[in-house]
C-alpha cells in the first residue's frame, strides 16, 4: 500500500467522526506495512513465528472491548499516580546526568539521557514485565516503525525483519515465562487470550508504550529549548507551563500525528465519498488543531481505540520537561543544536528530532 492512494482527513471534527462510526471505519489496516515487504523479509518473518492477528489496535468488536478492559486496569488513573514519583526521580536522575556530561564535555544529548530514559523503566513497572536492555528494546522498537511505517527498499527490509523477528522471539520467550504470574501476559493467558495474540498485543504495545512516549519528549524539549520564557518558566517550577507547552506539542506536532482507517461499505464522509475498501488517513496532529483547546486529546486518538497510556504519556513529558529545566535553568548560557532534517525521524504516523543536543 502506497500513503500517496490515502485520503487524508484533516478536519478535527470528521477525524472524531471517524473514529466514533465504527461500522463504517474499522482499524484492519492500523498495523499494516505501509511498503509491502519482499518475500525475503516476510520468510526471515515467519521463521521466527512472527504473526500479528488482530486484537486492541487493530481489532473492533466485543473480544476488543474484552481484552481492552484488561489492558486498561494496567493503566488504571490510581496505578498511573502511583508513579509520579517514580516518574520524577527517574527523570530528575537523568537530567542531572545530562548537567554533568554538559559540565564536563561541553554537549549533552537529551534524547539519550532524559527522553530514552523515563517511559521504558515505567512501562516495565505498570506491566510487571521485566523489559530488555534499554539499547536493545529502543533498536527493535525504532526498526519496526521503520519496517511498518516507513519506505524500506528490500535491503534494508532485511535488516529491519531480523531486528524485528528477534524482538518477537524475545517477546513470546517472556510470554511463556509469564504463566501463572499477575503481570500483563500472566493475566491475559489466564483470561484464554491465545499467546499469538497476546504476542501481537505485546509487539505493539511496548513500542507505543515506550518508544512514542520517547519520542514526544525528545519533541518537547527540542521546541521548549527555542523558547526561552517557556524553559525559564519551567525552570522556575511553573507546572502550569510545563502542561500548557506539552499540549501544545501534542496539538501540532506530536510523535503519532496520524493514523489509519479502512472503510467497510460505500458511505459519506463530509464532503466525501468513499467506496468500500478505501483506505484513510487521519490528521491527529496539525498547525490546524492549535487553537482548539481540547485539540491535544486527537493526539492519543478518540472513542473505543483511544490511548491507554495518553495520561501516562502526558505525565512523562510534563515532568521530563520540568526536571530537565530545573537541571539546565539558565536558555542563555545553553547553545542548542539545530537537528537538521536528514536526522529526524519521518514515517506515515510517526516523527521526532532523533538528537536534542545542548552545548555549553
Amino acid at each position: 500500500m502506497n500513503d500517496t492512494a490515502l485520503l487524508s482527513v484533516a478536519d478535527p471534527a470528521l477525524v472524531r467522526e471517524v473514529f466514533e462510526r465504527t461500522e463504517h471505519f474499522v482499524p484492519s489496516n492500523a498495523l499494516t506495512a505501509v511498503t509491502e515487504l519482499s518475500p525475503q523479509a516476510l520468510r526471515i518473518l515467519a521463521r521466527e513465528g512472527f504473526a500479528l492477528p488482530p486484537i486492541l489496535a487493530s481489532a473492533s468488536g466485543p473480544e476488543h472491548l474484552r481484552v481492552r478492559r484488561i489492558v486498561a486496569k494496567f493503566f488504571s488513573p490510581a496505578k498511573v499516580g502511583a508513579v509520579a514519583q517514580n516518574i520524577r526521580d527517574i527523570a530528575r536522575s537523568s537530567a542531572r546526568l545530562s548537567a554533568d556530561q554538559l559540565a564536563a564535555q561541553g554537549r549533552s544529548d537529551l534524547a539519550g539521557t532524559v527522553a530514552a530514559d523515563v517511559p521504558p523503566r515505567i512501562m516495565g513497572t505498570l506491566l510487571g514485565v521485566e523489559l530488555p536492555d534499554q539499547r536493545l528494546l529502543k533498536i527493535w522498537s525504532r526498526d519496526s516503525l521503520e519496517l511498518f511505517w516507513g519506505w524500506p527498499d528490500q535491503e534494508r527490509q532485511l535488516q529491519l525483519a531480523q531486528s524485528a523477528a528477534q524482538f518477537y522471539a524475545w517477546l513470546r520467550d517472556s510470554v511463556r515465562h509469564a504463566q501463572g504470574q499477575q503481570n500483563l501476559w500472566g493475566v491475559l493467558g489466564a483470561t484464554g487470550v491465545p499467546e499469538r495474540e497476546i504476542c501481537s498485543l505485546g509487539y505493539f504495545l511496548l513500542i507505543a508504550g515506550q518508544e512514542t512516549t520517547c519520542l514526544l519528549i525528545q519533541t518537547v524539549l527540542y521546541r521548549a529549548l527555542r523558547d526561552p520564557a517557556i524553559w525559564e518558566a519551567c525552570a522556575g517550577g511553573s507546572q502550569d507551563a510545563a502542561q500548557k507547552f506539552v499540549k501544545r506539542v501534542l496539538a501540532t506536532e506530536s510523535s503519532v500525528h496520524t493514523w489509519r482507517r479502512a472503510v467497510t461499505e460505500d458511505t459519506e464522509l463530509g464532503p466525501h465519498t468513499l467506496p468500500a475498501g478505501a483506505e484513510i488517513l487521519l490528521e491527529l496532529s496539525g498547525e490546524h488543531l492549535a487553537a482548539d483547546p481540547y485539540g491535544h486529546k486527537l493526539a492519543f486518538g478518540y472513542g473505543l481505540h483511544r490511548c491507554l497510556g495518553a495520561r501516562l504519556a502526558e505525565m512523562e513529558a510534563v515532568i521530563a520537561l520540568e526536571e530537565t529545566a530545573r537541571a539546565l535553568p539558565d536558555p542563555a548560557a545553553l547553545a542548542v543544536t539545530e537537528c537538521p532534517e536528514s536526522h529526524w525521524l519521518r514515517l506515515l504516523s510517526f516523527q521526532a528530532p532523533l538528537k536534542v543536543e545542548v552545548q555549553s
